[in-house]
């Protein structure tokens, strides 16, 4: 087994899907954060939780450096449901050199290859030195990160590696987001006379046309291509013999860096008002791009370890969302990088190899050495 199927599934089988807004208990991410503090601990790293919402508190992990300057690790304790799978969620199968269950590669794996880098730096420390966290509410509502953000305040970190599935490339660039509802207003009515109401879901026909039919007007970002819109969500109706005085939908705007999502938004509002008989609600998700310049310091390294393992060494624009905005916004330069495919987070099959966890422990590793630590 690789070095990392043990630490690996032990993670895998402890449950920790996000909770989502007022579904309930933590499910798990205490628990999960406070396996990750244990094993941390006994290879000799010291690591502390601390509570950012009821029940749900990150890790948080320090390997000192001979110099000032750090690098933040940072990757999520919570998955996505469970809901479909055609593996067991939590019971690490491992497979042909590929560990299963949900979580495995998003971002488990990920978390995993940064604890082995943590525990091999701290057994012969580096120059720069390294905060290691795992955070909750990744997949929500992101205040795990904001916590995080917060307890490092005033410490000179020059640079944060996210841990995602990226499948062993480093990413400078993700899409971000703005999700809101869009209403229309007809006037119910029986079914035995349609003529006399105004068919909710009609008019909304004519909402999903337009989007279908409009992109949004932006120039293309050369490693994220264009931005992107979408209809994710459609509820209408009350039963089989009215028609309907309401339907609603809900939208995904991708957003690409330099777009401000609440100004996209405003826009978007217009726009779709212009339709008429329409109301377009507040976003309910809100989400930054992510462009950090290739030559920063960290994604610069991390380019240089994998071109020394004779890996591609070209920085890469994802389509996804993670916390590396919000880092970036706070003024943490950010690269997303770590095993698995993003084609299998959030799947029936979630996966990810091993030897691919493997490596980029080894490659976080040689980017954190290489790095400088500063004057004392």
């Amino acid at each position: 087994m690789a070095a990392s199927g043990e630490l690996l599934r032990a993670m895998v089988g402890i449950a920790s899907v996000n909770p989502r807004a007022g579904s309930g208990p933590g499910f798990g991410e205490a628990a999960i954060a406070e396996h990750v503090r244990g094993w941390l601990a006994d290879h000799g790293v010291r690591a502390e939780l601390r509570e950012v919402l009821p029940g749900r508190p990150n890790v948080i992990a320090t390997v000192p450096g001979r110099g000032p300057r750090m690098v933040l690790l940072e990757s999520h304790l919570d998955t996505v449901e469970t809901t479909g799978m055609t593996v067991d969620p939590f019971a690490g199968t491992i497979r042909d050199g590929r560990l299963y269950g949900r979580g495995a590669c998003d971002a488990k794996g990920p978390l995993a290859a940064f604890m082995l880098a943590a525990a091999e730096l701290a057994a012969d420390p580096p120059d720069t030195g390294v905060v290691l966290a795992g955070v909750v509410d990744e997949e929500h509502a992101y205040q795990g990160v904001l916590g995080l953000i917060s307890d490092l305040a005033g410490l000179p970190v020059a640079g944060a590696i996210v841990g995602e599935p990226t499948g062993l490339v480093p990413a400078t660039a993700h899409k971000g987001c703005v999700r809101y509802t869009v209403r229309t207003l007809g006037r119910a009515g029986h079914s035995s006379r349609p003529d006399e109401a105004v068919n909710a879901v009609t008019l909304m026909a004519r909402v999903i046309d337009h989007i279908d039919r409009t992109s949004p007007d932006v120039p293309p970002h050369p490693l994220l291509g264009p931005a992107t819109r979408c209809v994710t969500r459609v509820r209408g109706g009350e039963g089989p013999n009215t028609v309907p005085g309401r339907c609603e939908i809900d939208i995904d705007r991708r957003t690409l860096p330099g777009e401000d999502p609440l100004d996209v938004w405003r826009r978007d509002r217009a726009e779709l008002g212009a339709l008429g008989r329409i109301e377009v609600d507040e976003p309910f998700t809100v989400d930054h791009a992510l462009d950090t310049p290739a030559t920063s310091p960290v994604p610069a390294a991390l380019c240089a370890a994998l071109s020394a393992a004779r890996r591609p060494a070209t920085v890469h624009g994802m389509p996804f969302g993670t916390d590396a905005s919000k880092l970036a916004r706070a003024g943490i330069p950010s690269v997303v990088f770590g095993p698995g495919s993003i084609a299998d987070a959030h799947s029936a099959d979630e996966s990810v190899a091993l030897a691919d966890v493997d490596l980029a422990a080894r490659l976080v590793a040689d980017t954190v050495r290489s790095l400088d630590g500063g004057t004392a």
